[in-house]
């Protein structure tokens, strides 16, 4: 077992950290959530396998910024994210002896650069753990339900994690899709938050500096619908300032406020275990709100030349909303990641009312209904191909 980076200046928190990690993993158990065990052998290899596989994008309830293995795409802290059916990503992975090099097709352009080298790295690991060096045909599409993605709707998540379930799909068989901790361990080396799209529904992925590939995994928390009354209104929202994610891992580290947040962390996920397992979503809401505020707080507090300031005008507007509702009796929690795009929680029976004080705003914003969608899963190859045409 292959231990991973520790940064600079962060070693003293490890042992915390790593005591974090066991209290969760002990509380996980006694919570009845199965923890998946890493497959120590695997299938024999199809050269010529070819799969197809959904996954959909992540909103985060306890989030995370800042990588501390770039290579395997460790995060500093543990954290928690809803799965959002407001868009999906499907995608075929076909393993072709013929091909000399991975070829990818994104939409109706060729993956070429940085995209192309990120989508190689998942299969070059899939590849590895076959021992083989067969070329793959990659092709995927993100479709929305929206008129447009907004940026911050978390479709980079979708896409690791479909990539992921295809690759292995194609060259080992379903029976490995359907080990969560093997692929979610996969997808996270696309994405980070691609690990807990892997999971699905309200998943936890456990991290901290120096984990092991193997035991940074996610796993789903609400495996008895526990959360079905739950609605996610998406209101994507574009980034006018071209706002790049990549930066925001760069910069968080950074800030004087990042490791009080690390070490806070720990006590958080224990209390939204809790709650996700005894139905409460409001407390979700709360922390999925109470950590976008913290988030986008690291982040603008990372450098002090350069704030990377992600919000727009209507992000301000959409949470003294949201306030404003509950002094009314409606409870409904707002949600942003990186991006300003917002994803609004709220109960089934106060949809209609979340709906109608969005558009009473007149900001022209849009608005997506959606539930908590499931994990990454294999589709038939025909109806993959209907959706990808």
């Amino acid at each position: 077992m292959r231990h991973t980076t520790i940064p600079d200046g962060f070693a003293e928190l490890v042992p915390a950290m790593a005591v974090s990690y066991r209290q969760i993993l002990h509380a996980l158990h006694d919570h009845g959530v199965a923890v998946a065990p890493y497959p120590r052998q695997l299938p024999p290899a199809n050269l010529h396998g070819i799969a197809a596989a959904r996954a959909y994008p992540m909103q985060g309830v306890l989030k995370y910024h800042g990588l501390a293995d770039w290579q395997q795409r460790i995060a500093f802290l543990p954290s928690i994210s809803v799965n959002n059916d407001a868009a999906q990503t499907v995608t075929i992975v076909e393993f072709d002896p013929s091909l000399e090099a991975d070829t990818a097709l994104f939409g109706d352009a060729p993956a070429v650069g940085r995209e192309l080298e990120r989508i190689s790295q998942i299969l070059d690991a899939v590849r590895s753990l076959a021992g083989v060096r067969v070329a793959a045909r990659v092709t995927t599409r993100n479709l929305l339900k929206s008129r447009v993605a907004g940026k911050g709707l978390g479709t980079s998540a979708a896409g690791a994690a479909a990539l992921a379930a295809a690759a292995v799909g194609a060259l080992f068989g379903p029976e490995l899709v359907a080990n969560t901790r093997f692929l979610s361990c996969l997808a996270r080396l696309l994405a980070g938050s691609g690990c807990r799209a892997a999971a699905g529904g309200l998943a936890l992925w456990l991290s901290y500096p120096g984990l092991a590939h193997e035991d940074s995994f996610a796993v789903r928390l609400d495996g008895e619908d526990q959360l079905a009354d739950v609605r996610l209104i998406t209101v994507p929202i574009d980034s006018r300032v071209g706002l790049k994610t990549e930066q925001a891992h760069h910069d968080a580290p950074q800030s004087s406020f990042f490791k009080a947040w690390m070490l806070s962390r720990g006590d958080e996920i224990m209390e939204c275990l809790a709650a996700v397992r005894r139905g409460d979503w409001r407390l979700v809401g709360q922390f999925a709100e109470l950590d976008s505020m913290r988030l986008h707080g690291v982040t603008m507090s990372g450098s002090r030349e350069h704030k990377l300031i992600g919000w727009e005008p209507e992000n301000i507007t959409l949470f003294r909303m949201c306030d404003d509702l509950r002094t009314r009796g409606i409870p409904v929690y707002a949600s942003t990641d990186t991006g300003p795009t917002v994803v609004l929680l709220t109960h089934r029976d106060h949809e209609d009312a979340v709906v109608a004080a969005v558009e009473g705003l007149g900001l022209g914003l849009e608005t997506v209904r959606g539930r908590i969608a499931g994990p990454a899963s294999l589709l038939d190859l025909d109806a993959a191909r209907a959706l990808l045409t």
